[in-house]
């Protein structure tokens, strides 16, 4: 962890619980259905034609022929399913927000019974139980080129495995240490347990032909117009990785950081009582990084976890399934409040932070010039990350084109560079979502594999 918050208890000094309350506080958020659970609530299942449900998944996934699979005891059917469309079935399963999704869009929500279909928690049933002998998916024929991808998230990943499957040979560079992107790092581990970021990325790597290298940082030690000489085609997956900034004075006193770094730490924690942990804590932000962070902190024992947001509920990016888990757990919700300025003790370390209130006025946010003070050990930053322009500071890097800060591609996921392709959150269209992400590096390795093969039958 960063130092920032060394001055801070940890968990274990903290004491508001024990070594087995905290595991269990940070055990599986959804427990898993059991088999006759899952029998059951597959067999509610219509099996629509043109299923609404499929219309709401970002990756498309044939949702009513994998949960019939399920109703017909056909776990490996289903599982095959769900991966040949999302390979990262498992993780979205997890974490995809389906009642905002397949879930919503159900049909089952119109009838006497007014609750879908679980479509999530089905998925997760199947991509758990599936027990193949071997990779269910084989490569082709081998051709001879090799792609490089930057990013082991999930868009660097499912392009990777998509190209692994039409027989390239991929080579993947990572700036950390382990693969997963977000799903490794980034979210709550309440909803990603016992390791499985870890084991699905295994799982991918078994179809062969994937390489991946670690402590690979584009803008450091690697360069984009190295990759563009030397490999068939670019495909950058890259993730947010610049925390915004409050634009306040103090922002880098002890006790505030950004929201991600801490969960990125926890994420990799072997004992949470070492964990340092504020007593009371602000996290600013509407998101589903701010509520994690939130709920986290009350969970490892924060005794008053306050999230403060500019404008209001309606408006937050959090769905309301995930507002009501903080709410469980204790969370104060403050909104229409910015923050004003970070209030400082005698040594320079945090002690609270003073809001001003805010309203919309015509549609456009504005300060009521009354303000107020929240007291805190620590303040956590969770109001959206942005583009690391460093990664792309090479010259040729330099001429991509961008929407804002991110990169503009075409509907088949190519940048104004001939043969590099991007997706994820680096690009403008769509939600930063994993679903979306895993989406994007699919179809982006079909435009790869089409404009190689043409290059090909052309020579």
């Amino acid at each position: 962890m960063t130092h920032s918050l060394d001055h801070l208890p940890s968990a274990k000094e903290v004491g508001r619980y024990d070594p087995a309350t905290l595991d269990s506080n940070f055990s599986d958020l959804h427990p898993p259905l059991t088999p006759r659970q899952a029998m059951i609530e597959s067999q509610r299942c219509l099996y629509c034609y043109d299923a609404p449900c499929v219309e709401a998944c970002p990756s498309e996934i044939d949702i009513p022929r994998f949960i019939r699979q399920i109703s017909e005891s056909n776990i490996n059917g289903a599982a095959e399913t769900i991966l040949e469309a999302n390979i990262l079935g498992g993780s979205c399963a997890r974490v995809c927000p389906t009642e905002i999704l397949c879930e919503r869009s159900c049909v089952r929500n119109h009838d006497a019974e007014c609750q879908p279909v679980l479509i999530g928690l089905l998925q997760r049933h199947a991509t758990d139980n599936m027990q193949f002998e071997s990779h269910p998916f084989k490569r082709a024929a081998t051709t001879g080129r090799h792609i490089a991808v930057v990013g082991a998230g999930p868009a660097g990943l499912s392009c990777a495995h998509r190209l692994a499957m039409l027989g390239h040979q991929v080579t993947i560079f990572e700036a950390e240490q382990k693969p997963g992107g977000l799903n490794e790092y980034g979210i709550a581990r309440y909803k990603m347990t016992d390791d499985f970021a870890r084991k699905e990325v295994e799982f991918l790597l078994e179809i062969g032909g994937i390489d991946i290298q670690y402590g690979q940082r584009l803008g450091d030690n690697l360069t984009l117009d190295t990759l563009h000489q030397q490999y068939d085609s670019v495909f950058l997956g890259l993730g947010l990785g610049a925390s915004r900034a409050l634009g306040l004075t103090g922002e880098d006193a002890p006790g505030l950081m950004p929201a991600v770094d801490y969960i990125k730490t926890l994420r990799q924690a072997d004992d949470l009582g070492t964990l340092a942990v504020a007593k009371r804590c602000i996290v600013i932000g509407a998101g589903n990084t701010a509520i994690d962070m939130a709920t986290q902190m009350t969970r490892l024992g924060a005794s008053e976890v306050t999230l403060v947001y500019r404008r209001g509920v309606e408006a937050m990016s959090a769905t309301d399934h995930e507002q009501e888990i903080a709410k469980a757990n204790g969370v104060r919700m403050i909104t229409w409040a910015q923050p004003d300025e970070i209030v400082l003790d005698d040594q320079g370390r945090v002690a609270g932070m003073r809001f001003a209130k805010t309203c919309d006025q015509a549609g456009r946010l504005t300060t009521t010039g009354e303000t107020f003070e929240v007291a805190a050990d620590a303040i956590f930053k969770a109001i959206g990350q942005g583009f690391d322009g460093e990664s792309l500071s090479d010259a040729i890097a330099n001429e991509l084109v961008r929407e804002g800060e991110r990169i503009h591609v075409d509907d088949m996921f190519r940048t104004s560079l001939p043969n590099v392709y991007a997706g994820g959150d680096c690009v403008k269209p769509g939600q930063d979502l994993t679903v979306q992400a895993v989406q994007h590096g699919k179809l982006a390795a079909h435009a790869i594999h089409q404009a190689l093969t043409a290059k090909q039958e052309a020579a």
